[in-house]
């Protein structure tokens, strides 16, 4: 069976010393399946399983448990061997788009500035040839082409150079350590930054199951429902939408003498430590889209190159619609041509994706909103407490309990002897056997 990471985080942070429902309710795993993890956890790390006089299980692990499991399967230790791998490529790509977008400023700004100096340079030997009045062109070789002259030398790449400089340094010297450099940040502007509600099952589950941690494994299903979502106008009022919270911590429901239903837990009421009320939200909240994590100055910064590299991809454009451009230079501007159209598709990608994911995001959210309130209205009944609530809620308390077991609660380990336990519990088992001859002489 392949052992389960929520499994292992839930044992490291109980203490190496858990029940069945105590993992159940910490990670919000199924109890069947937390019931068959602990026990392949504990064969494949040589657990030790202790029984209560009351018949409960407790799983006891060692420490280094993750060390154990490392040196015995070549698996793990590949899997994690890849992970940091992966780490490693991933951002690896995520900085490579704003290494391209760099890249491809530089290589037009090369080629604009090559042909713009070859055409001037021509057109200056012809002027000296012919002796024509074309000299008055001389120093002024920008304004050959009027279309473009002026836009070429608003983005000639030492125009401003010191202040871009300062103004960096001074960015660089406020920057908190946690936010993400500028190649981060413009994949972070180009496709954002994942969803932010991957765990939301995770996080559904483990809100309900320390509701019911909470309440000592009784509750009522108007305390799960702002947690749920597969509710509406025909299992609301038969409370069909709980079924799926029974199903995967094994509760049963209970009948009260007004024809109310309330659900206990009682793998759940079992637990090798005293629970304290923990603090949870109200409802299940879904965390809301950004269009960035990134900051706001990194983001204007590439949305200004990303229009820089646009309008330089329009100016080499109309230079490369020319052929006789082409065949006069050859070289490094016949490969500037031969990727031209991928320059374009670049600088066009860059500002598109971005405004659709906007729009997108937009959309995501409004929905996402809906269903916040949807949950939040149904705080609204516990809140209230009707008496019908009331009612429910004084019954469900009458199946509430904790058990906790305790070290002298152990009847049997598999961490010693049969034979040294039968030795150590040996006044025990004489007052078990002269409770049973009282008991058959009364």
């Amino acid at each position: 069976m392949t052992l389960q990471p929520e499994i292992m985080q839930s044992v490291e942070q109980l203490g190496y010393r858990v029940t069945v429902g105590d993992v159940a309710a910490k990670s919000g795993l199924d109890i069947n399946l937390a019931q068959r993890g602990l026990l392949a956890l504990a064969s494949d790390v040589s657990g030790h399983l202790q029984v209560a006089e009351s018949g409960d299980i407790i799983y006891l692990f060692p420490d280094n448990f993750r060390t154990i499991l490392r040196n015995k399967y070549w698996k793990l230790q590949l899997k994690e061997t890849w992970e940091k791998i992966w780490k490693v490529l991933f951002y690896i790509i995520r900085i490579s788009f704003g290494i391209v977008l760099v890249a491809s400023i530089i290589l037009m700004l090369i080629a604009i500035t090559v042909i713009i100096i070859g055409l001037n340079s021509s057109r200056d030997g012809n002027s000296n040839n012919s002796g024509s009045r074309g000299g008055s062109y001389r120093g002024g070789g920008f304004f050959f082409f009027p279309n473009f002259g002026d836009l070429f030398w608003i983005f000639y790449p030492n125009y401003g150079y010191n202040r871009y400089d300062h103004s960096s340094s001074r960015r660089s010297q406020s920057r908190d350590a946690n936010e993400m450099n500028f190649l981060e940040a413009v994949f972070s502007f180009l496709f954002g930054d994942g969803n932010p509600n991957y765990n939301l099952e995770e996080r559904r589950w483990k809100a309900i199951g320390t509701v019911i941690k909470n309440n000592k494994g009784s509750i009522i299903a108007e305390q799960v429902a702002p947690y749920l979502d597969n509710i509406d106008r025909y299992n609301k009022e038969n409370e069909d939408y709980i079924l799926p919270v029974l199903t995967r911590f094994n509760g049963n429901p209970e009948v009260s003498p007004n024809g109310e239903l309330i659900y206990h837990f009682p793998e759940l009421q079992v637990t090798v430590q005293e629970s304290t009320q923990k603090s949870i939200s109200t409802y299940l909240r879904e965390r809301l889209y950004k269009f960035s994590e990134a900051g706001s100055n990194k983001i204007m910064l590439a949305i200004g190159l990303g229009a820089l590299n646009f309008i330089l991809a329009l100016i080499l454009g109309s230079f490369l619609k020319d052929p006789s451009i082409v065949a006069q230079f050859r070289g490094f501007i016949a490969f500037i041509n031969s990727i031209y159209w991928l320059l374009l598709g670049y600088a066009m990608a860059f500002l598109g994706v971005p405004l659709i994911r906007y729009f997108v995001v937009q959309m995501r959210n409004g929905k996402i909103e809906s269903r916040n309130s949807e949950r939040k209205g149904r705080t609204e009944l516990l809140q209230d407490k009707t008496e019908t609530i009331q009612h429910k809620l004084e019954y469900a308390s009458q199946f509430a309990n904790q058990a906790i077991i305790q070290q002298s609660d152990i009847a049997y380990t598999t961490e010693k002897d049969v034979l040294e336990q039968e030795i150590e519990q040996a006044d025990k088992i004489d007052q078990e056997w002269q409770k049973r001859l009282d008991a058959l002489d009364n």
